[in-house]
């Protein structure tokens, strides 16, 4: 009887290797998504991998404006989760989505936070509030790039406040950078989604909730140029499920 020869045996376990190797790297998945979704996102992640052995999610957090400054610039992504549907629009019309994925998958609600400390005086009633002498410093995201600003601008645009804050605004880079303004005392007020003014409890309180003509609600797609499609619409799938969804819920985003 003959032997297969030494050789050909190795040849065959490095094969084997290889396309193990490849079958293990088509589940991993970069997701870039709203600074907004980072603790949700983080137990979304785990809960998706727990479901589907082998997979793996590598998340990339920061605001959708810079996310998709460096999406078009070539960063290497699979799914993006835009905090606002006009970062996704620019993104579809870069060619950077691929056709058909794009869908909603949960909603925010924008709020004013002032540091817990704050005493009743300093705890604005209504918008118009914040125009007077004890609001000095106010932040919100840069508008230009941080969707929370964009909704900040409408609403202070809708309430006649243009002109009277324009002197106040600190600017941050990501809704996340105005909480921690805002928790450390370093400014009077800002304009927040209600889902990240629950992770600093001890450190700031709600003021009011904004409203806004347009709805805070977040998009989902694949990237055209992902490698691992189907993981990519594994995860867009499970996320937009009951158990993504649940999740989210308890992080308080609503439905769509």
């Amino acid at each position: 009887m003959k032997t297969c020869p030494r050789w050909l045996r190795t040849a065959a376990v490095l094969a084997t290797l290889s396309l193990g190797a490849v079958a293990t790297q088509a589940q991993e998945i970069v997701v870039s998504a709203a600074a907004s979704l980072t603790n949700a996102f983080q137990e979304v992640g785990k809960a998706f991998e727990k479901s589907q052995p082998g997979a793996k999610v590598t998340f990339n957090f920061a605001a959708s404006g810079a996310l998709l400054a460096q999406m078009t610039q070539g960063a290497p992504v699979d799914v993006f989760a835009s905090a606002d549907q006009e970062t996704m629009n620019r993104a579809v019309t870069a060619k950077l989505i691929a056709d058909g994925t794009r869908v909603d998958f949960a909603q925010n609600t924008l709020v004013l936070i002032v540091p817990a400390t704050a005493t009743a005086t300093a705890t604005p009633q209504k918008l118009g509030d914040l125009a007077g002498d004890a609001y000095k410093r106010i932040s919100t995201g840069t508008p230009a790039s941080v969707p929370v600003g964009r909704y900040t601008m409408e609403a202070v645009q809708q309430a006649g406040l243009t002109a009277a804050l324009e002197p106040k605004w600190i600017y941050g880079e990501s809704v996340r950078q105005v909480l921690n303004y805002v928790a450390r005392g370093e400014v009077d007020a800002g304009f927040v989604y209600r889902t990240d003014a629950m992770i600093e409890r001890d450190k700031a309180k709600i003021a009011l909730t904004v409203p806004t003509s347009t709805p805070a609600t977040y998009p989902i797609a694949e990237l055209a140029a992902s490698k691992n499609a189907a993981s990519a619409k594994s995860f867009i799938a499970f996320v937009r499920g009951a158990e993504g969804q649940e999740i989210l819920a308890r992080y308080g985003f609503s439905k769509p």
